[in-house]
């Protein structure tokens, strides 16, 4: 029978397998549980699992709050964050995945103002030709980088993006690798990368993924 825990498993020896074949670390897998219960949640708990992504905040919240004894949980926001939202999502949000424009930067400035531990922050990069995609433009994400950095409540630790699901996604791995190569000169604390998710999470491992964000390969269809 498939089951969660055999699932799980599974992924865990892929991506162990894949990081010994490549002499490297192994990745923080975030287990996407967005459009599932929170019991799922409970039980990735019970099977050793601590990082979980959601993608939107009113989903997330009642969940980090039925779950809140679990002190040692790390809740992943990894959608696209809709600045009204942002004073909720710093209720138990430890990193935000998708700083993606210059109004979101300017509200996690403001809320975050008397913080003191600093927010973990990536910047989502847009590796499309559409600019109404969500993400910084390749061009732009250097320049934004250092205004992102120069905010002493925000912890910038690099770069998320999203693979296309029509193309090779080793060619978008690469860019974004490039890219963060050159962010790095400046920011050498902000080299993680998250890319890879359940349909090409080993392309990403061999082009230095960081966090994995892996939701059905684990979870299931809902």
């Amino acid at each position: 029978m498939d089951t969660l825990a055999k699932r799980l498993k599974s992924t865990r020896e892929a991506i162990q397998a894949e990081c010994n074949r490549l002499q490297r670390a192994e990745p923080t897998l975030i287990v996407v549980t967005k459009n599932h219960p929170v019991s799922l949640a409970e039980e990735l708990y019970s099977l050793g699992e601590r990082d979980f992504g959601e993608n939107r905040v009113q989903e997330a919240e009642p969940k980090a709050e039925l779950l809140v004894e679990h002190q040692d949980l790390n809740w992943h926001l990894i959608g696209q964050l809709q600045t009204n939202k942002v004073k909720q999502a710093l209720t138990f949000a430890r990193s935000i995945h998708s700083l993606d424009r210059e109004s979101l930067l300017v509200e996690l400035q403001k809320r975050t103002s008397e913080r003191e531990n600093p927010l973990d922050v990536f910047i989502q990069v847009n590796l499309t030709d559409d600019p109404g995609r969500g993400g910084i433009e390749i061009d732009e994400v250097v320049r934004f980088a250092d205004r992102v950095a120069a905010v002493e409540t925000l912890h910038l630790r690099g770069l998320m993006a999203v693979a296309s699901l029509d193309d090779d996604p080793s060619v978008d791995f690469e860019k974004v690798a490039s890219l963060s190569q050159k962010l790095i000169v400046n920011h050498p604390q902000a080299g993680d990368l998250s890319i890879g998710m359940s349909n090409d999470f080993l392309e990403a491992l061999q082009f230095g993924a960081t966090h994995l964000r892996i939701g059905t390969a684990i979870t299931g269809n809902r």
